[in-house]
């Protein structure tokens, strides 16, 4: 779907659970962005905080030019649709007073800057809450807030997914383990679990009234993730891989497909589909230890010689229909190209602004409701685009927001005759 463009448009009359949710977003990169832009999709407004010339995301390669001719970075691109952004200098005295004094008008302030940042600009948990006592306070970080031995060290996605041990899941002895092998899910999967704590804190706060510290580590988030291969370790498997079962990607006329092959029930089946009756009866072949033995010699030429003729999803249907689990190992053109994506709206096309042929392309919104509608989306903000906008909302007077502008507090490229009809509401 496009930017603009609205699925479901019968559940409109519904909003969206979040809405009148505000989140004062002091981001960077994709720890923390990505989460607030889900919760963007449903509904929250979340007000992006960047310096005055941008965050760090905006400097990642590849990238576009927005219209004044500024780098947008790719990170920045595929996690921030649906926002606002205002520019603001946090190391300014006036900086971290405009924060202070708008952050009332907000349930959440979150940030995901290294432990004891926030704190060294004024802005940290106790800071923000003398200002609003109700406030929800959530940071992402990478090792959390506790004292520890890596307590305030940098940590990007790799970082934390290595630390975890997932890199070491069924990784053979003696191979440098591959990094990054799932793109930045060290943010993603940590933005996820910064979901869950906001929404939980937001329901503990209507019930009780009360804000609190949502605390979310990279770390923590990546060991969660490594569930299997740490269950697995100790229970006995070298570095948490190769469980006794078939989980393995197989070579049809057109690429790969993958299957899983768990119980005996699925293996006769298996057995079936190939042609291989006897396999059900081999004694060589009676359990799953034994399938993985045998992977090599048997059973993979077997699948690979059964799926010579056949396309990866040929096979992988052939198979799922006989109720053994399998799909195609899609490319990523394949992905974009497929009509399952497409039907469900996970691909969101936002027109470039540098001239460039194409459209930018980010992932949809997995959480269907049947009570929301699915869009209309907004563009990425341009860096500090909605500053004057927002505090003008806010209550400030426009002569006090152009002298901001003039000290470089703020940046911003609106004007007052653009401001004229934005309403304001009075600050508490």
């Amino acid at each position: 779907m496009r930017i603009g463009e609205t699925q479901n448009a019968g559940a409109t009359r519904f909003g969206r659970p979040l809405d009148g949710v505000r989140i004062l977003a002091i981001e960077q990169m994709q720890a923390l962005p990505y989460g607030t832009q889900l919760l963007s999709r449903l509904g929250a407004d979340v007000v992006k905080v960047e310096p005055l010339t941008g965050e760090s995301a905006r400097g990642a390669l590849p990238s576009m030019l927005d219209p004044q001719g500024r780098p947008v970075g790719s990170t920045f691109l595929r996690n921030n649709l649906g926002k606002r952004s205002i520019s603001v200098d946090l190391k300014h005295p006036e900086g971290r007073a405009l924060i202070l004094r708008i952050a009332p008008h907000f349930d959440v302030v979150c940030e995901n800057f290294k432990t004891g940042t926030m704190d060294r600009l004024g802005l940290g948990y106790e800071d923000i809450s003398h200002a609003h006592p109700s406030v929800i306070y959530a940071s992402v970080s990478g090792f959390g807030r506790a004292d520890g031995p890596y307590n305030g060290l940098p940590a990007y996605a790799p970082v934390a997914e290595g630390m975890s041990g997932l890199y070491y899941f069924k990784t053979e002895p003696g191979r440098r383990p591959t990094t990054s092998p799932v793109g930045s899910l060290g943010d993603t999967g940590t933005s996820l679990f910064a979901v869950i704590g906001v929404l939980a804190a937001l329901l503990h706060r209507a019930n009780t009234g009360e804000g609190q510290v949502v605390d979310i580590s990279m770390y923590d988030a990546m060991v969660a993730l490594n569930d299997a291969g740490i269950n697995y370790w100790s229970m006995g498997l070298e570095n948490g891989g190769n469980a006794p079962l078939i989980n393995e990607a197989f070579l049809a006329s057109d690429g790969y497909f993958v299957v899983q092959v768990i119980r005996t029930v699925q293996f006769e089946r298996l057995a079936d589909v190939l042609g291989k009756p006897e396999w059900k009866s081999d004694p060589t072949l009676a359990s799953p230890a034994q399938w993985l033995e045998h992977l090599d010699d048997i059973i993979r030429p077997a699948i690979e010689s059964w799926a010579s003729n056949r396309t990866k999803l040929d096979a992988a249907l052939e198979l799922a229909h006989s109720g053994i689990a399998s799909g195609p190992i899609h490319t990523q053109a394949e992905v974009v190209a497929d009509a399952h994506v497409r039907n469900r709206h996970m691909i969101v096309e936002m027109d470039r602004t540098d001239g460039v042929e194409g459209t930018i392309l980010s992932p949809g919104n997995p959480v269907k409701l049947s009570k929301m509608a699915e869009g209309p989306w907004s563009r990425v903000p341009w860096c500090g685009e909605h500053t004057v906008e927002l505090l003008s909302e806010l209550g400030l007077e426009i002569g006090d927001i152009e002298k901001l502008v003039e000290s470089r507090v703020i940046g911003s490229s609106q004007t007052e005759r653009e401001l004229s009809s934005v309403p304001k509401v009075p600050t508490p």
